[in-house]
C-alpha cells in the first residue's frame, strides 16, 4: 500500500470515530429529561457499550478500557447528577429500600448466627455514604452512624430520615466536632462502641469504617476470613512504634475548630510516659475487634487510663486500640502480631514503586482517590475493603465495584433472591466474577 493509500485509509478511520463519538454524544442528549425517569442514584450508562464489557475490560486491565471510560464520564458530566437529595424531606421507607435494592433477609443460616457491628463515620458526600451502606446492610447486622457534628444540619437531617427507615441501623447517641488525625477521631469510635454494647443485637466482631470506604468482599466472606482466619482474635495490624512516629506522643497536641477551619497543632509541653508502663504502637486505625475486647476497652483500668493520656497525641486512633491489642491477658489480643490482617486496602504515595504502581485517579492527603485504571489493583488486592472512593468524580469505579459486589451476593445466597434485590442493570449483566482474588 502506498503511503497516499494509507493515509487515505487513516482519513477515513477517524472520520468513522468521530461519527460514533457524536452519535453517542446525541443520543445521550437526547434522552427524555422528565424527572419521574431519572433514578435517585445514577446508574451505569452505557455509552455505546454494555456495562459488563466495560467494566470487566478495566478489572482486566486493557488498555483501551481507561480511555473508552473516561470518554463516557466526559460525555456525561454536564448531566445533573441525582444523589440522594430526596432524603432531605419524608421518606417512603419502603420505597426507598426497594428502589436502592437493600438485602432484606439474612442469605444464609451461617450470616444468620454471626452478627456483625459497623462503626461508619461520615462528614459529607451523602451519595457514597448511600452506596456503603447498601452494599454492606444486612438484616441480621447493627450499625452505629457517626454524624461529624459539623456537617450541614440538611446532611443531618438526610442520615437521620435514612436511619429511620432501619431497625438495626441509628444514629451515635453522641457527636463529635471531628478533627482529622485528632482525638476527636477517635473518640468518635468509643462513643459508638458504648451505644453497641447496648444493642439488642448480639455482635460478634466490630467493624469501622469512613464514609469513603467500599467493600470488596461479600458479608459471607467477611464471616469466613474472621471464623478461619482469626478465630475469636482481634484484627488490629501495626508493629511497635517506629522512631520516626514518636513525635506524636512526645509532646502534647491540640484540636483548632472553627468555621471552615479545623485541625491539630503541636505545642511546647512535653508528655508523660504512657500509664502502666505500657509499650505504644502504631498501625492502621482501622479493625475488626471482638465483642469481648469492645468491652474490655470500655471497662478496663489500663484502657480508660491510656485513653485519657491520648486526648492531646497526634492521630491517637493510630496507637490506641492496637496497643490495647498487643496486652498479652486483653481478650482474643495478637501479642507478636505484625502488619497481618487484609482489613483496608489503600495506596498510599509513599508507597508508589513497591507496594502499588500508582494511582491513576489523585492524591488527597498522599492517599489515593482511585481512578478508572486502579480498578484491576483494587479487585486483585486480598483485603476486605478498600479506600477512598470519590463517585461524583469517578463515577464508573463505585459503578463496576457496586456491580460486581452484587453479583457476588447474590450467587452465594442460599435463599431465594428477591426481585429487587438485583440491580437494574443485572438483566444483562454478566461480568465475570474470576478476574482477581474474590476469596
Amino acid at each position: 500500500m502506498s503511503q497516499l493509500d494509507a493515509a487515505k485509509s487513516g482519513f477515513v478511520l477517524c472520520i468513522g470515530i468521530c461519527i460514533f463519538i457524536f452519535s453517542v454524544i446525541y443520543m445521550k442528549y437526547s434522552v427524555s429529561k422528565d424527572p419521574s425517569e431519572q433514578k435517585l442514584i445514577p446508574e451505569l450508562v452505557e455509552c455505546g457499550f454494555y456495562p459488563d464489557e466495560l467494566c470487566s475490560a478495566l478489572f482486566e486491565g486493557k488498555s483501551a478500557a481507561p480511555v473508552i471510560a473516561n470518554y463516557c464520564q466526559e460525555a456525561l458530566s454536564p448531566l445533573p447528577i441525582q444523589g440522594p437529595s430526596f432524603l432531605q424531606n419524608s421518606v417512603n421507607c419502603s420505597k426507598f429500600i426497594n428502589e436502592q435494592h437493600f438485602i432484606t433477609s439474612p442469605l444464609s443460616e451461617e450470616e444468620a448466627d454471626f452478627p456483625l457491628a459497623y462503626i461508619i463515620t461520615i462528614h459529607k458526600e451523602l451519595h457514597m455514604f448511600v452506596k456503603l451502606i447498601r452494599a454492606i446492610y444486612a438484616p441480621q447486622n447493627v450499625y452505629c452512624i457517626h454524624v461529624d457534628e459539623k456537617s450541614p444540619s440538611a446532611y443531618k437531617s438526610s442520615v437521620q430520615n435514612l436511619v429511620a427507615c432501619f431497625r438495626n441501623v441509628f444514629l451515635a447517641s453522641k457527636r463529635e466536632n471531628v478533627v482529622y488525625a485528632g482525638f476527636s477521631r477517635l473518640q468518635a469510635d468509643i462513643n459508638c462502641m458504648k451505644d453497641l454494647v447496648d444493642s439488642e443485637i448480639k455482635w460478634i466482631y466490630v467493624i469501622n469504617l469512613c464514609g469513603q470506604d467500599y467493600p470488596l468482599k461479600t458479608n459471607r466472606e467477611i464471616i469466613t476470613y474472621l471464623k478461619s482466619k482469626w478465630k475469636g482474635r482481634n484484627v488490629t495490624p501495626g508493629v511497635i512504634q517506629p522512631e520516626h512516629m514518636k513525635h506524636r506522643t512526645l509532646v502534647s497536641y491540640k484540636e483548632f475548630v472553627n468555621v471552615g477551619v479545623s485541625y491539630v497543632f503541636p505545642t511546647l509541653k512535653k508528655k508523660n510516659p504512657p500509664p502502666h508502663n505500657i509499650t505504644l504502637y502504631f498501625g492502621t486505625a482501622y479493625y475488626m475487634l471482638t465483642r469481648e475486647f469492645v468491652n474490655f476497652i470500655l471497662t478496663d483500668q489500663r484502657a480508660t487510663d491510656l485513653l485519657e493520656w491520648s486526648k492531646d497525641t497526634y492521630s491517637p486512633d493510630e496507637h490506641y486500640w492496637i496497643t490495647l491489642n498487643r496486652l498479652p491477658d486483653a481478650p482474643g489480643s495478637t501479642p507478636d502480631a505484625q502488619w497481618e490482617g487484609n482489613v483496608r486496602a489503600v495506596k498510599w504515595r509513599e508507597q508508589e514503586g513497591t507496594s502499588h504502581d500508582g494511582c491513576k485517579g489523585h492524591y488527597v492527603r498522599d492517599i489515593c482517590i482511585y481512578g478508572l485504571g486502579d480498578l484491576k489493583w483494587i479487585i486483585e488486592t486480598p483485603h476486605i475493603f478498600a479506600n477512598k472512593f470519590e463517585p461524583l468524580k469517578y463515577p464508573l469505579v463505585t459503578e463496576c465495584l457496586e456491580s460486581r459486589l452484587r453479583l457476588k451476593v447474590l450467587k452465594q445466597a442460599e435463599v431465594r433472591v428477591q426481585p429487587h434485590w438485583r440491580h437494574t442493570k443485572h438483566s444483562h449483566f454478566n461480568m465475570k466474577l474470576d478476574a482477581g482474588r474474590d476469596g
